[in-house]
């Protein structure tokens, strides 16, 4: 994993996970080219690495479909590209599934029709899972979705492990918990951060507080991906990617507020977002096994937000 001439590609690499990834990537010494149509990435995310990188705009299938480039260059392939978020799944299904799915099996129809493939790292979700039918929660389990996202993340898995076994690409999927991280404008942990300075006195939060959430900083996922791209047997089989620690959503509200040094009134409404599982608790021996571990902490994760949050709100 240190070599120049292994070529990488990531699609929706201009995301809040992608561009993480892309960062590590060109730092192990890999040329890197990332694929996004900018919906919801930007290429300020990339910041300083756009020298470094290519990157191409548009959408993945797109691409593909009208032969702009070949995916034999390419070593590895993470493929990121997707609607992230539960509640536009919830709102326009069909958007949801020409994102999450179609495009997916545009990918694997090109891989298909190659003799020698890349590895492929399809990034997929705990919301295959719905809510668990037991904890902690382990690749073999029952899996559930309850939001169209959900079933369009499981979809592409079942996708990608059926190409795997017939065709012989070598895939893996990886089912991400409750990411976290600098340039992550959306979810609990910057909601509450935006609340917090512009409303210190008081402080409203979804759910009763014992909702649980395995967070899991984007290093720790970033570096874990890595890993299985070269580590994993790449047949079509799947990994939890999580911090293996749970922490309530109340436990997160006090550890913010104390970085912050602030004592806010603090309203839970008792409502959740449709789509949304109770609790999380995460096995990650599958990972473990591969000879990977997590490092950092939820309070390290957190202090780090904080700090980029402080930077870009100057």
């Amino acid at each position: 994993m240190t070599t120049a001439s292994n070529h990488v590609l990531i699609t929706g690499g201009a995301g809040f996970i992608g561009s993480h990834l892309a960062e590590y990537l060109v730092k192990l010494g890999y040329r890197v080219t990332v694929v996004d149509d900018l919906s919801t990435g930007s290429q300020e995310n990339l910041g300083d690495l756009l020298p470094q990188i290519e990157l191409v705009v548009g959408d993945i299938a797109e691409i593909l479909q009208n032969g702009i480039f070949q995916l034999e260059q390419f070593s590895l392939i993470f493929h990121l590209a997707a609607n992230p978020y539960i509640p536009p799944s919830v709102e326009n299904p069909l958007f949801d599934y020409r994102l999450n799915l179609h495009n997916t099996l545009i990918l694997l129809e090109a891989l298909r029709s190659m003799s020698r493939c890349p590895r492929l790292i399809n990034v997929s979700s705990a919301a295959v899972y719905g809510n668990p039918s037991s904890l902690p929660i382990r690749e073999t389990d029952p899996t559930v979705p309850i939001s169209p996202y959900g079933v369009s993340k499981l979809a592409a898995e079942r996708y990608v492990s059926v190409y795997s076994q017939i065709y012989g690409i070598p895939a893996t999927s990886v089912r991400l918990f409750s990411v976290y991280g600098p340039k992550q404008h959306k979810q609990v942990i910057y909601d509450l951060l935006v609340h917090l300075r512009k409303n210190p006195p008081y402080l409203e939060v979804l759910g009763d507080g014992s909702q649980s959430r395995d967070f899991t900083y984007v290093d720790d996922v970033v570096r874990a991906m890595s890993h299985i791209a070269t580590e994993a047997p790449a047949k079509g089989e799947v990994f939890n990617v999580a911090s293996g620690k749970t922490h309530s959503i109340s436990d997160m509200v006090s550890h913010l507020c104390h970085l912050h040094n602030r004592s806010p009134e603090v309203k839970y409404t008792g409502k959740i977002r449709y789509g949304d599982a109770e609790k999380w608790v995460v096995d990650i021996s599958r990972l473990r096994q591969l000879g990977f571990q997590p490092q950092t902490t939820l309070e390290d994760g957190l202090v780090a937000v904080k700090a980029w949050y402080d930077g870009i709100s100057r």
